[in-house]
């Protein structure tokens, strides 16, 4: 017997539906632990914290612990991960929708909690990535993800954009890497451990077989573009960053992977007005070309839905 219970081995434990379980632990309220983006849940622990739910309920006549949740009005609030193009968007589509783009895993525990009514999401899945493709193998990404956590609510996954992500430089440095491996020995820029990117690197790491002890890092950056300007500025040599974050900075740029972003919407939000006027906003012609200007995004796919809850 494992001395860690799965998300599914503890919804089945606890008899609630796996979203339930993510709610709880984006409250706090399980013991936990979090392994290259899975959750885990230590039996020992889980057995302490049951104990303590029982003995709550048993002071209180006819209690009994409470794992139902709510459904609040959500804030006009997109969070996730973070991305040029979305936040261009929200501001210049006068739509009144307020950004809190943090990382993708963040958006996730932020979409859980009622606390936005969209996070953008590029969470990698599937097994691995063959050497050289540009893609996971299957185009894994997000799907399987928001099915288990979100696949009894009403959440829908659309196609953002396509977004080319790889190496971000300095352009004085003496040799330009062309892959993770040819990195070591120079100072690398990284992302908080809620961000997508960091979930891509560990992929990446895996494909090249590579270990995070094998890089000099040289602090982290909350969004894209504080990665580039920390390079741009020498605090750095080289981050796994965005081409429209190169370019906005005018670094030298290697691809390495072409990643889905799609983002995670609560349907009841989506014909709200002010969610209609930021969608009415990505159809126009200024969308297609600030895309274009960015560089590295490939927006053809567009509204694509790749998941619908129930």
């Amino acid at each position: 017997m494992s001395d860690f219970l799965t998300t599914r081995e503890l919804a089945a434990l606890l008899r609630v539906k796996e979203r339930k379980v993510y709610d709880l632990v984006a409250a706090g309220s399980l013991p936990v632990r979090r392994v290259t983006g899975k959750l885990l849940f230590p039996r020992d622990e889980i057995e302490i914290w049951l104990g303590s739910r029982i003995e709550d309920a048993a002071a209180v006549p006819n209690a009994a612990p409470s794992l139902a949740g709510s459904d609040t009005p959500r804030p006009m609030v997109v969070s996730g991960g973070h991305d040029l193009l979305l936040e261009w968007v929200l501001r210049e589509s006068r739509s009144g929708i307020a950004a809190f783009l943090d990382g993708a895993l963040d958006g996730l525990d932020r979409a859980a909690k009622g606390e936005c009514v969209a996070a953008g999401l590029h969470i990698p899945e599937g097994d691995g990535w063959p050497e050289g493709d540009a893609c996971p193998e299957g185009d894994d990404w997000n799907v399987n993800t928001v099915a288990e956590r979100f696949g009894d609510a009403p959440w829908v996954l659309i196609e953002w954009a396509r977004r080319t992500r790889g190496l971000v430089m300095r352009t004085d440095l003496a040799r330009q890497p062309r892959s993770l491996r040819e990195t070591r020995g120079l100072r690398f820029r990284a992302r908080q451990p809620e961000a997508g990117s960091e979930l891509i690197f560990d992929k990446i790491l895996e494909r090249e077989k590579l270990r995070r002890e094998d890089f000099t890092f040289a602090g982290v950056d909350r969004s894209e573009s504080d990665l580039a300007l920390a390079i741009a500025a020498n605090r750095a040599d080289v981050g796994l960053g965005l081409e429209a974050a190169a370019r906005q900075f005018d670094l030298n740029f290697y691809p390495l992977v072409v990643e889905r972003f799609d983002l995670l919407i609560w349907r009841k939000a989506y014909f709200d007005r002010q969610f209609q006027m930021f969608l009415k906003f990505c159809g126009s012609a200024d969308f297609r070309r600030k895309a274009e200007e960015l560089g590295g995004y490939d927006i053809s796919g567009f509204g694509t839905v790749h998941f619908n809850g129930n």
